[in-house]
């Protein structure tokens, strides 16, 4: 055991050295040329290793980053398969089989149609080819739902079991990505940009997909597989419904395969409601930090039951209409001046029909330009629970105006 581990450690060493020799400068082919010399095969844990080292020795992931493709260059084809993907991963429906599907989809995109494209259009220059390679390249842009994905979905799994690296790196790569394509799609709509420079634009583009396809299925994905259990994989599936899917369609329903009972309690048992938490959902809050979440929110929220009685209200420091706690329990209508109870009565009669959803008013009051929203809370079934109030001052957010992408001083 003990000759195992050193071997590893040695190993991680070497790769570390090898990405620092990168990063000082070192061509692809020289340090590509040590690498086959020195190791027969590596896994892909033992990159993450390495580079989540190099990341707690102080190199910015930044830098990391802009080696990751030569990384890929490097390591591309030595990456054994470890931790091969079980069966269940392959049904249809399961987040891997629909990641990778989503991949393969990606792929067909730029080989099968913006290849093709590109081509015919170099060929003729003609308005037909030019829309047709729009058209495509404009597809590409669902990559931002499977980037999401993992970005929201596979990366905090991955970080839960201290695996931190290839996130980051990983991330900064996907924005990259997002840039070029939407940098390809604003030259192909310039008309004073060269053919062939237009033309490089979207190979990069492509190329930089693939690279990125290749570090998910063969870095990536072998991780989440050695570590996730099957309530994280049911509950990653539920996930992916929520965000949408990239270039595909009709993705089924998956049912996990719990191999215990055991098992099976353990996923379908809720957290723990512990003393002094309020379990969500979709999170969990001390009393302390939901109350003032709430009354930190840039406006004012008032919530009245079904009963049409009041049952909260956030207390902002800047509230629009005063409110004080002997209300909490008063019939709604009773809050309102006799002039304007008929308009709250008429409110909450289409709520509870289902005639309305939402209604919304905006008054100019003193210096302030109020706007007042009101929506129905509805259970998952459709039922009335009763109706939130949301005032906001939004004279400050008319007042915007250019961009502001800086921190301010």
């Amino acid at each position: 055991m003990s000759e195992y581990i050193n071997n590893r450690e040695h190993r991680q060493k070497v790769l570390k050295d090898l990405i620092k020799q990168l990063h000082d400068g070192k061509t692809v082919d020289e340090v590509k040329a040590q690498f086959e010399e020195t190791f027969k095969d590596v896994s892909a844990n033992e990159i993450s290793a390495a580079e989540q080292a190099l990341i707690m020795e102080g190199m910015p992931v930044t830098e990391i980053q802009r080696l990751c493709d030569v990384h890929a260059s490097v390591f591309k084809g030595s990456i054994e398969e470890i931790h091969a993907p079980q069966q269940e991963s392959e049904l249809d429906g399961h987040p891997l089989n629909t990641f990778k599907s989503e991949n393969r989809a990606l792929e067909e995109l730029i080989v099968s149609e913006i290849d093709d494209s590109l081509e015919n259009w170099l060929e003729n220059k003609d308005t037909a080819s030019l829309w047709k390679l729009k058209q495509d390249v404009a597809l590409l842009s669902e990559i931002n739902l499977h980037y999401v994905k993992k970005e929201n979905i596979f990366f905090p799994l991955m970080e839960k079991y201290g695996i931190t690296a290839p996130p980051k790196v990983m991330w900064g790569v996907d924005d990259e990505i997002r840039a070029e394509i939407k940098e390809a799609q604003a030259w192909l709509n310039d008309t004073s940009k060269p053919q062939d420079e237009v033309a490089e634009k979207i190979k990069a583009a492509g190329s930089r997909i693939s690279e990125m396809i290749f570090k998910e299925e063969e870095i990536m994905i072998p991780m989440l597989v050695e570590n996730l259990t099957q309530a994280e994989w049911k509950q990653a599936a539920e996930d992916f419904k929520e965000i949408g899917y990239c270039l595909i369609e009709d993705v089924p329903n998956w049912t996990p395969v719990y191999k215990t009972e055991a098992e099976e309690k353990l996923a379908s048992t809720p957290a723990p409601d512990t003393e002094g938490q309020i379990v969500l959902p979709s999170g969990v809050f001390k009393l302390e930090e939901l109350t003032k979440m709430l009354d930190t929110l840039p406006f004012d929220i008032t919530f009245v039951d079904k009963n049409d009685r009041v049952k909260y209200f956030s207390q902002s420091e800047e509230r629009i209409f005063p409110r004080s706690k002997s209300i909490i329990g008063r019939e709604v209508a009773n809050c309102h001046p006799p002039k304007s109870v008929h308009v709250v009565e008429k409110i909450v009669e289409d709520f509870k029909s289902g005639a309305k959803d939402h209604e919304d008013f905006w008054i100019n009051m003193g210096p302030n330009y109020v706007f007042i929203r009101y929506f129905a809370v509805r259970s998952d079934e459709g039922e009335y629970l009763g109706t939130v109030e949301v005032t906001q001052n939004i004279k400050p957010i008319q007042e915007i105006t250019g961009e502001k992408r800086l921190m301010s001083e």
